[in-house]
């Protein structure tokens, strides 16, 4: 449906005449904005006010909260206590968020400048997140050149009044991407008087001052006035925290004095996978293949030696083959968190037309940016083109000193080629991020009849733009090596223009859209032993886009992938619930929902639930559902994906291969593997099965507590191909699977005769077998506001097209699928809060298991481990403790602080994780282990 239809709609919803009695809304705020079901039992009597609300998970109003699908409800004064400032960091805090969550400190990822939300470890494309039970357009760049979701910084925190966290499918009322569950932010539907906070923040180990504010202002009576209106203005800046002002073994990639490896730039050539030096090295060579030219191939004739004097930052180190300087690349250019700022406003108007009718009409735009900083471009790299043999000629060529010597080419007077190995420190290199996102919504609700209804048109488009300094242009790179127009010799030297003929910059602005009409009426139909029955239909339009262009058109920069998504769809889908509380200690819940896709056709989703009391403080509840998800634009539109692994080395390469190469670094030292996945136009929805079981206790006043079992199998699991087994084809010399392709490097100049290492696999994305992932949810809450949540997954298992399984749970995988962050079997926290007069404390625990160093699915199984270190082959937990207090100086003004990790506990060392920016540590559950303890001091302001 396009967007102007859309629009025509919903003023014919406008306008349309509106009679009726009563509407219940999804998130009351209080009691004149409210509309309630009335009960009254006799005419003295006064009249007992049961309130009805809409729970996540159901279209059906109801009084009893408690649903057969376990759902967590955090509201706006538990964000308050956990001392957590963005809807980013409160929702990833959640136990059952796990494999697959993006963290805004994965800087270097195709998502970079994004966070989301993966509720049981199925990654961030199966989670589905709303903002007040109404769809958002996802962020225009899919995670990993495949995933798409909702971008949690595009969420005003300021204007939040609780977040119901489901966790079970959801298909059967919301349609695709509710397998794991859904988040629901539910913002305030209304709000009378002034507030505004102000707080800043910074750490005790340097870096990552914070300033934050927010502002809220509201009035208007719906019973007297009918109308409320209100605004919400935040604002939140955040300073870069650099590695280097973090201690080892987190700012440096020498790690030899705890038994690790060096993996320091500057230690070899590029052809041995170690990145060079600011200040170069070369060694004098002869042409390896003289009809390919300067870059085919160099044979050193001689030892390698700095370019130039090692300077700050390096140390002159002698290796096997030569003298370099060694640079430590993640200690000077790495970082802890990047600087950020998001800003953004929103306002709701709402109207009573009559008694028994209301209508708002909600705007909202958010900006969040991001400012990351990279290492300095390599001049050896091997994507898109290969110049691991790149050599310095010894005569000019071109330009107006061509014929003269090379002024960079040491050997240049022996007719020596320079075999060369530089990074380009004069040019620095980053990647700035701005996204935008602005939404509309309109809300119309009253009854006709017997039948209360609900209508709705949500207008949403995200808009980003990225812009990208530092990348290599290849054909300039060759330009200035046969003209000699940059100095390697003294890179100072240099002018402006020299550096930007090298690296002009590049840019792109990526878009996503969702248009929607929601239509939905509920009512109560007849009366049984547990009460009235309730029925609730449904039917949703909407028209989904997404424009993502690449960063590297044409293949002109060197080291930069190429990923681009584009595609367009229409949706429909009606559904149904009827709920029936069949005896007062048994209710039984059915709904199933028709979706049709204009790209992968129709499905259908049912679901069944129950919830049975033997006791007034003992629940049983269990459901079964059928679930989807449709395939991303990235995975069936005109899309591709190229990233980068970390490959190389013992851990993953067959002693075999090694043993044919001499052990030579070519293959024993790590370098970045390219993995080129295309889309697949005829690639299948994704299916699951789920099923929950659960107790509800709540044995005294003070203490309520559930446990819920969760079982997920999903089948036709989109995936991307199987690099494993093209790699073992290509090893083993058999042929390389159906479909796929292994493109080898440049031959390693020790071994010229061995086969080559694989710098790049091609494919496209596939459906595999199965996934299968069950496990256990724990929640706990007192009177005395101690709340206890953890989430258990007992296994998380991937079936392969050939009947072979790889095993995730408490192990580094699905390593390409969460950035190497892994799934760990447990994540808990617990909160307790005490309040004394006017102070409030509250301390909260969070821990996240550890692991198994090795990924099935990159073909390092039980037995091996992904890297040297740690070396027991297992990855650390992690426990962390923030304190946060408030005190009231009087009814309009108090004074807010806290302590995050209060304990200063370190992250675990972890070199798999390739999200951290090779600092030895895991970001997607051990940030704040490398952020320290923090210190915030706030005031809060309410009129």
């Amino acid at each position: 449906m396009k967007r102007n239809k859309l629009a025509l709609s919903l003023a014919g919803l406008l306008i349309a005449p509106i009679a009726g009695t009563a509407f219940a809304q999804s998130a009351p705020a209080d009691a004149s904005q409210t509309q309630s079901t009335t009960t009254q039992t006799s005419t003295t009597q006064k009249p007992q006010q049961l309130q009805t609300i809409t729970v996540t998970g159901s279209a059906i109003p109801r009084i009893d909260t408690e649903t057969p699908s376990p759902v967590t409800v955090i509201t706006a004064a538990q964000i308050t206590r956990s001392g957590l400032t963005t809807i980013s960091d409160v929702v990833r805090s959640i136990s059952a968020d796990n494999s697959g969550s993006i963290p805004n400190a994965f800087s270097n990822g195709f998502a970079a400048g994004a966070s989301g939300v993966a509720l049981r470890g199925l990654t961030v494309n199966s989670t589905l997140v709303l903002i007040d039970g109404k769809r958002a357009a996802n962020y225009p760049v899919s995670d990993d050149g495949e995933r798409s979701f909702v971008d949690l910084n595009t969420i005003p925190l300021a204007a939040v009044e609780r977040i119901e966290v489901l966790k079970d499918g959801a298909s059967a009322v919301y349609g695709a991407d509710a397998i794991a569950g859904v988040v629901n932010i539910i913002l305030r539907p209304g709000y009378q008087g002034v507030e505004g906070t102000a707080d800043i923040g910074t750490s005790q180990h340097g870096g990552g001052f914070t300033k934050k504010a927010t502002f809220l202002a509201g009035g208007g009576d719906l019973n007297t006035d009918h109308y409320n209106a209100y605004f919400s203005a935040q604002y939140e800046k955040d300073d870069a925290i650099d590695i280097s002002q973090r201690g080892f073994p987190y700012n440096t990639s020498n790690l030899t004095s705890i038994g690790g490896q060096n993996n320091n730039g500057g230690l070899g050539t590029g052809t041995s996978g170690s990145p060079g030096s600011i200040y170069g090295s070369v060694a004098p060579g002869k042409l390896t293949n003289p009809a390919g030219g300067f870059i085919s191939g160099v044979t050193p004739v001689g030892s390698y030696s700095p370019l130039n004097a090692c300077g700050g930052n390096t140390t002159l180190t002698n290796t096997s083959t030569g003298n370099y300087c060694q640079e430590n690349y993640v200690g000077q250019y790495g970082q802890v968190q990047p600087a950020t700022e998001t800003g953004g406003l929103y306002g709701r108007m709402t109207v009573k037309i009559n008694d028994t009718t209301k209508a708002y009409m909600s705007v909202g735009y958010m900006e969040a940016k991001t400012w990351t900083v990279g290492l300095p471009a390599q001049i050896q790299t091997s994507v898109p083109n290969n110049t691991n043999g790149i050599a310095l000629p010894p005569t000019l060529t071109t330009g107006p000193n061509a014929g003269q010597l090379n002024p960079n080419n040491p050997y240049a007077s022996q007719n020596e080629y320079a075999l060369i190995n530089y990074a380009f420190g004069d040019i620095p290199a980053s990647t700035n991020y701005d996204n935008h996102n602005l939404r509309a919504v309109g809300d119309v609700a009253g009854t006709v009849g017997d039948w209360n209804y609900d209508a709705s048109l949500v207008l949403n488009h995200d808009w980003l733009t990225t812009n990208q300094q530092g990348f290599i242009n290849y054909q300039a790179l060759l330009s200035a090596i046969t003209s000699g127009s940059y100095n390697f010799i003294n890179p100072a030297s240099n002018t402006a223009a020299e550096r930007a003929a090298l690296a002009p910059g590049n840019s792109k602005t990526s878009t996503s859209d969702l248009d929607s009409l929601d239509l939905s009426a509920n009512r109560e139909l007849w009366d049984l032993p547990g009460g009235a029955s309730g029925l609730a239909v449904g039917a949703q339009f909407r028209h989904e886009a997404q424009n993502d262009p690449t960063l590297n058109p044409n293949e002109e920069f060197q080291g930069l992938g190429v990923a681009t998504t584009k595609g367009s769809r229409d949706v429909s889908g009606l559904y149904a619930e009827f709920d029936a509380p069949v005896l007062q200690s048994l209710e039984v819940d059915v709904a199933g929902r028709f979706d049709h896709y204009s790209d992968v056709g129709n499905n259908f989703s049912p679901k069944v639930g129950f919830k049975f009391k033997p006791l007034d403080w003992v629940a049983l509840r269990g459901t079964f559902s059928k679930g989807f998800r449709a395939p991303s634009f990235a995975e069936n539109g005109s899309s591709s994906a190229e990233g980068f692994v970390n490959y190389g080395g013992v851990s993953n390469l067959p002693a075999s291969f090694i043993a044919a190469h001499g052990g030579s670094p070519y293959v024993t030292a790590p370098y970045s593997l390219a993995q080129y996945t295309l889309a697949n136009p005829n690639i299948k929805p994704e299916k699951a099965t789920n099923f929950t079981f659960g107790v509800v206790l709540q044995p005294t006043s003070w203490l309520n507590t559930s446990l819920d079992y969760y079982h997920i199998k999903k089948t036709n699991v989109i995936t991307g191909p199987n690099y494993a087994a093209a790699l073992n084809a290509y090893f083993a010399g058999q042929p390389i699977p159906g479909g796929m392709q292994v493109i080898g490097d440049q031959p390693d100049s020790a071994a010229p005769n061995a086969l080559a290492r694989p710098i790049e696999v091609i494919g496209a994305y596939t459906n595999a077998n199965s996934l299968l992932t069950s496990g256990v949810d724990l929640d706990l809450q007192g009177h005395y506001i101690s709340e206890l949540t953890g989430t258990e997954i007992f296994t998380w298992k991937l079936t392969l097209p050939d009947g072979s399984t790889q095993q995730f749970v408490d192990t580094h995988g699905p390593y390409n699928l969460s950035s190497g962050a892994g799934t760990p079997r447990y994540r808990e926290s617990w909160s307790n809060t005490v309040m004394y007069g006017p102070f409030t404390i509250t301390g909260t625990f969070y821990h996240t298991s550890g692991m198994e160093n090795y990924a099935e699915d990159v073909g390092v199984g039980p037995g091996s481990c992904l890297t040297v270190l740690p070396l027991s082959c297992r990855v650390g937990s992690f426990t962390d403790f923030d304190l946060t207090g408030s005190y009231a100086i009087n009814d309009h003004v108090s004074i807010t602080g806290s302590i995050m990790n209060a304990f200063n506990r370190e992250a675990p060392l972890d070199q798999a994780d390739y999200a951290g920016a090779g600092a030895n540590y895991n970001p997607t559950y051990a940030q704040q282990g490398l952020v320290g303890r923090f210190y915030n001091l706030g005031v809060k302001i309410k009129m």
